[in-house]
């Protein structure tokens, strides 16, 4: 047993130094970072005094689908969904022109690169310490923080090239679903497939850090994209040649190659939204995960499929402890946990913190009414490095499990790879939730979320290592069948 474990953990080993020298391929050595030190703070208003906006009328800034996706849950539009007030804008505005045209001309530098209609927020980007003090002190604002510092390199663009074809090694004739049969039977997805439920009707927003590729990899030609959009500051010039993460993620759910790869939900609709920022990590991708997560909301998709967690800040030593995996102390687990009450299920990663000093789960995933998904391998076994709860407050977590030690995908490159993490388990359960989802539309998010925890393998006996354990989404239809 000894030498098996010894086996085990050295093939793991490797595949993760596998997997780092393939995250790491088309990128060239750091370069200085243009344009000089600037900076962005986070500032948190005290109302939203001053709107043009009325929650009796949300279609003026809300899609048809999202309204209607509340109205169909009973879930009221309230003063959380109005946008930040104009007003407040101004205020910002002309408190930061005479900051400038004080200054030197040329000197000073500024702008609000976003906010957060649910947390209230704005984000300023500036190269002048003065102008984000001076703001602070405006009676509309609560608190105000630093949460992104210029780095001094960054990473050197470089394009990555795309397989026109499968290697004939991929292709695994035996099989339908090929590299991908082990990771939808685990979840028993493939009896919604022979049903005919495969997502269809369904919108399934990807957040995440890059879609490497995604626009020219045959095998994404046929999946129904319907949109991108980038919220890390500044824009990529590139936005399909970041990183593959989200490549791999989203294969898992909308690839359609017999023999090769089928992913969980390959007729869903989706959005590839980038708000990881791979430059850096610092607390304003909190922000843009915010911002994501939030117009998710507003284009009325169902689900959100986030393969992201923070604990961990460059230059911000214990930012965060574990007694704050309550669900609400982080910004970006009190965004998660209303997600829930805007109609929208979240399906977010657990963390791969299992074999670090951290161990536990990470920001989201601690997030209330959400589904956290932790890592599987091969044996049904928990991988080492998922993280394991509970929140502080005594919840459950992980919620379930999935196959992710190794998982089959699709790279940037366009061929099928193995990688391991709770990134990869994630997507498979979403890809499932949204089948589930498509057959029982009038439930609710929570009616889903806790059809899927009653009716895995562990539900009786919870624990903080497996959750509610492995979902069988068979099982789910068919109580969910007895309920309707």
């Amino acid at each position: 047993m000894r030498l098996r474990s010894t086996f085990l953990l050295t093939a793991c080993l490797f595949l993760a130094l596998l997997c780092h020298l393939t995250a790491s391929a088309g990128r060239s050595p750091k370069i200085k970072y243009p344009g000089g030190k600037y900076y962005i703070w986070r500032y948190t208003l005290k109302d939203k005094q001053g709107s043009p906006y009325s929650i009796d009328h949300p279609t003026r800034w809300l899609t048809h689908k999202s309204v209607e996706r509340r109205k169909r849950q009973g879930l009221p539009v309230d003063s959380t969904d109005l946008p930040v007030s104009s007003k407040y804008l101004k205020l910002f505005e002309k408190a930061s022109g005479e900051i400038v045209r004080s200054a030197k001309k040329g000197s000073v530098e500024w702008n609000i690169i976003g906010t957060s209609r649910w947390n209230n927020t704005i984000l300023v980007r500036s190269n002048d310490t003065t102008l984000f003090h001076r703001l602070a002190t405006l009676d509309c604002v609560k608190r105000s923080e630093m949460v992104w510092t210029s780095p001094d390199s960054i990473n050197r663009f470089i394009k990555t090239a795309v397989h026109e074809d499968f290697n004939p090694w991929d292709s695994v004739k035996s099989s339908r679903y090929g590299n991908g049969l082990e990771q939808i039977e685990m979840l028993m997805g493939q009896r919604l497939h022979n049903i005919d439920l495969r997502g269809k009707g369904m919108t399934i927003a990807v957040l995440d850090g890059g879609f490497q590729n995604c626009d020219a990899i045959p095998a994404f030609q046929h999946a129904n994209i319907v949109g991108v959009k980038d919220f890390v500051y500044p824009n990529s010039l590139h936005f399909y040649q970041e990183t593959d993460h989200g490549t791999k993620v989203l294969s898992a759910m909308a690839a359609n190659e017999p023999e090769v790869l089928i992913g969980t939900a390959p007729e869903a609709r989706y959005w590839l939204l980038r708000c990881e920022d791979q430059q850096t990590e610092q607390p304003v991708e909190e922000d843009y995960w915010a911002m994501a997560a939030e117009f998710a909301d507003s284009i009325g998709a169902d689900i959100i499929s986030s393969s992201l967690g923070y604990n961990d800040y460059d230059n911000h030593p214990n930012y965060y402890h574990q007694r704050d995996l309550d669900g609400e102390t982080a910004l970006i687990s009190h965004t998660a946990s209303m997600l829930a009450r805007k109609g929208i299920i979240l399906v977010n990663s657990a963390g791969n913190s299992g074999m670090g000093p951290w161990k536990k789960i990470v920001f989201p995933a601690d997030a209330q009414d959400i589904i956290t998904v932790g890592a599987l391998n091969m044996e049904r076994k928990n991988a080492p490095f998922s993280g394991v709860g509970p929140t502080q407050d005594g919840r459950v977590k992980p919620d379930v499990m999935a196959l992710g030690s190794p998982a089959s995908l699709i790279s940037g490159r366009g061929s099928i790879v193995r990688d391991m993490g709770t990134s990869f388990s994630t997507p498979m359960v979403a890809g499932l939730v949204a089948c589930l989802w498509q057959a029982f539309p009038q439930k609710t998010a929570l009616e889903i979320i806790s059809l899927v925890r009653q009716t895995s393998s562990g539900y009786e006996k919870p624990d903080n290592i497996y959750g509610y354990g492995t979902p069988n989404f068979w099982r789910a239809y068919m109580i969910g069948r007895i309920e309707k």
